[in-house]
């Protein structure tokens, strides 16, 4: 295994690679997925892909080996401005996912380094996410706060 790693942005020549770490990043997370949920996502991821990577969506990576070996994801929404977005762009951290064998090397921290420096040279206001245990410490140490909220967070799901 060659120990260099190269960290970019994904592009469209990426797609088939940012679908596979997705795919194993939800198995990671869920333990497993139905092959019905991973015939769905095959058909689907693609195309978002293509349609949103480059300008809602930014994929921080990291190469190895002619591959992929990490991914990070920068989904940004542009909202009505507020106080805290006065510009009213925001952004949201997803699938921060490392191959088993390239963890613990700080790529994850390098990633998301590399995302914060993006983030602020582009006028993105704030950063949100969604931490495991594992993730928590290294997202600490980059500077995320946990989230003190009056609101309550709720969600309604319409389709299965």
């Amino acid at each position: 295994m060659s120990n260099e790693i190269v960290y970019d942005t994904a592009g469209i020549n990426d797609i088939s690679e940012l679908v596979r770490l997705r795919i194993a990043y939800m198995i990671d997370d869920f333990g497993s997925i139905s092959d019905k949920e991973r015939q769905c996502m095959e058909e689907q991821l693609p195309g978002y892909f293509e349609r949103k990577l480059g300008n809602e969506l930014i994929a921080f990576v990291a190469r190895a080996e002619e591959r992929l070996v990490a991914a990070a994801y920068l989904l940004i929404i542009e909202k009505p401005a507020n106080p805290f977005l006065l510009n009213g762009l925001d952004s949201e951290v997803l699938s921060v996912y490392t191959e088993p064998g390239y963890r613990k090397k700080g790529i994850c921290s390098q990633l998301m380094n590399n995302m914060i420096e993006y983030a602020k040279a582009n006028g993105i206001c704030r950063i949100d996410l969604v931490a495991t245990k594992e993730g928590y410490p290294v997202y600490k140490k980059l500077g995320f706060e946990d989230r003190i909220q009056k609101y309550l967070d709720m969600r309604m799901k319409l389709v299965k």
